[in-house]
């Protein structure tokens, strides 16, 4: 871990990483590409410590509410999180001046902080979006080391519509000749049944890889599974896009059963409702107690 006092914590998109870099350990991890240009080890995750500070800053600057995208570029839910809570703070500043927040994690460490989330959704929108790419444990625990389980993100899933969040379940990345199966789909398929999200985000049945995230996939690959990199490198040799030889015929069921469901599947839609804003509150005036956020942040 560095800590580092930053210039910034949101992007020009409202994207916001208190954490750069992760010890999550997906096996399939773009962040990890050159392109991003992380200094040193991955796993040595550059702390922005000011980050709370910063982002209350730019939240009381900007002159329109939005949705703030926490968990592009790492986990920030990571272990780190549950010793520093600089997303707890984060939630406090979002929550204190009404804006909206999207957080992607693989954590039910979520959990922790559902008093914020549920405050936040009283007044904007909070949406928890939760990768689940495999029903199996073994597999999962390969895949992404660190994560929680695939049965505490079905727990905390649950646990987060019943306290009204929106979730959305990302069924990514399958990887190929790995758990691109029909048999895997559908497991998964039933975790969706039993969860009930707003909405699936599954682009294609596959995985991307880039220079940097596609070496450290292919030394996991030699330590998972053996003899798995040439066959890789003879289907795919250097592509960006890896798309699986049942992508067409999977993808359909996606699509069927989602669509039999009625949870969205339509991927251009789910972009659209995780970034736009939405005020619960117009039209009704608020006072603010003196002295109210900073006895949240504390909390």
């Amino acid at each position: 871990m560095r800590e580092k006092e930053a210039k910034t914590v949101l992007t020009p998109q409202n994207g916001m990483n208190i954490y750069r870099g992760c010890t999550v350990g997906c096996m399939c991890c773009d962040p990890r590409s050159k392109c991003y240009r992380f200094e040193g080890e991955f796993t040595d995750v550059e702390v922005k410590i000011n980050g709370p500070a910063l982002l209350e800053k730019s939240l009381k600057s900007k002159r329109r509410h939005c949705m703030i995208g926490v968990g592009s570029m790492s986990d920030p839910y990571q272990p780190l999180e549950k010793e520093l809570g600089l997303m707890r703070k984060a939630l406090a500043h979002i929550h204190y001046y009404g804006f909206g927040v999207a957080i992607e994690t693989r954590s039910d460490l979520v959990l922790r902080d559902l008093d914020y989330l549920k405050s936040i959704n009283e007044k904007a929108k909070c949406v928890v979006i939760m990768p689940i790419n495999t029903a199996e444990e073994a597999l999962s625990a390969i895949l992404e080391p660190s994560a929680a389980s695939v049965k505490a993100r079905v727990e905390a899933l649950l646990a987060l519509r019943e306290a009204g969040i929106t979730t959305i379940v990302s069924m990514a990345p399958f990887l190929p000749f790995i758990n691109d199966t029909r048999e895997n789909v559908e497991a998964v398929l039933g975790l969706v049944e039993k969860v009930r999200p707003y909405g699936v985000l599954c682009k294609f049945i596959g995985c991307n890889l880039r220079d940097g995230s596609r070496e450290y996939f292919y030394q996991k690959l030699d330590e998972n599974f053996p003899g798995m990199r040439e066959r890789y490198e003879a289907a795919f040799g250097k592509s960006y896009d890896l798309v699986s030889e049942n992508n067409k015929e999977l993808m359909e069921r996606i699509r069927t059963f989602l669509t039999e469901r009625q949870i969205l599947s339509d991927q251009e839609r789910l972009r659209t409702y995780l970034k736009g804003f939405e005020d619960k509150l117009a039209g009704v005036q608020i006072e603010m107690p003196l002295g109210m956020l900073e006895a949240q942040a504390g909390g």
